[in-house]
């Protein structure tokens, strides 16, 4: 490649390049270019080498970082479960299966009864314990393929991959009894546990939104009708 265009491809990523080694200090001195602008003498390989070597180390911080802000912004702070944006990313990915693939998927929206009589009880610590509890039952109560999220508070979520109405029913079902069947103990003080459960089938062309309110209205008449 020419220099001069080499030259300027350089200026493109804020490299001043210079072909003498004893302005190189000068130029790094006197130069009013951004922080991360570099200076380089590239008569030098050597220089060049470790340039791109840091470059490139700098380039693997970077994506550890977004990768680490990536988590934060889709991981519940209590829980090692996905939180409610983590949840609807993974739901606006179901629809669009169910959309393109002709599957089935289904929602499951759950909220805990009771939570609140611990807290008030107990403190919040024994009720991040029962959450952490339930969390647990819940991800043990489905198949690795499917997800479990914290929506906030007391509810979770849980996506159903290659799942109807039927099979989302009976999955709900077992859950309530799994649950039910356990309880929440805390300074030798024993309290039992149940959910109540909320159902909606992804259909095509579905909104993420409307499938949350639909599996939302579905958990309130479980609740009504208990």
């Amino acid at each position: 490649m020419p220099f001069r265009n080499m030259d300027s491809q350089a200026q493109r990523f804020g490299i001043s390049t210079v072909t003498d080694s004893s302005y190189v200090a000068h130029s790094k001195g006197e130069s009013q270019a951004a922080m991360d602008d570099v200076v380089i003498n590239v008569t030098d390989p050597d220089t060049l080498l470790a340039e791109v070597r840091r470059l490139r180390a700098e380039i693997a911080q970077l994506h550890e970082r977004v990768e680490l802000l990536d988590r934060l912004a889709y991981q519940d702070v209590l829980i090692d479960l996905p939180n409610r944006r983590g949840f609807m990313r993974q739901l606006e990915g179901a629809i669009d299966r169910v959309t393109r693939y002709d599957d089935t998927a289904a929602m499951l929206f759950v909220d805990i009864d009771g939570l609140k009589m611990i807290n008030d009880t107990f403190g919040h610590q024994a009720g991040d314990e029962a959450l952490i509890q339930v969390a647990e039952m819940l991800s043990q109560g489905v198949r690795k393929s499917d997800c479990v999220a914290r929506l906030g508070g007391d509810e979770f979520g849980i996506l159903l991959e290659r799942a109807d109405d039927q099979s989302a029913s009976d999955t709900a079902d077992r859950l309530v009894s799994m649950i039910a069947s356990c309880e929440f103990c805390f300074q030798g003080t024993c309290l039992p546990l149940s959910v109540a459960i909320g159902i909606a089938v992804i259909e095509p062309n579905d909104q993420a939104d409307a499938v949350m309110s639909r599996a939302d209205l579905a958990m309130y008449r479980q609740k009504a009708a208990a």
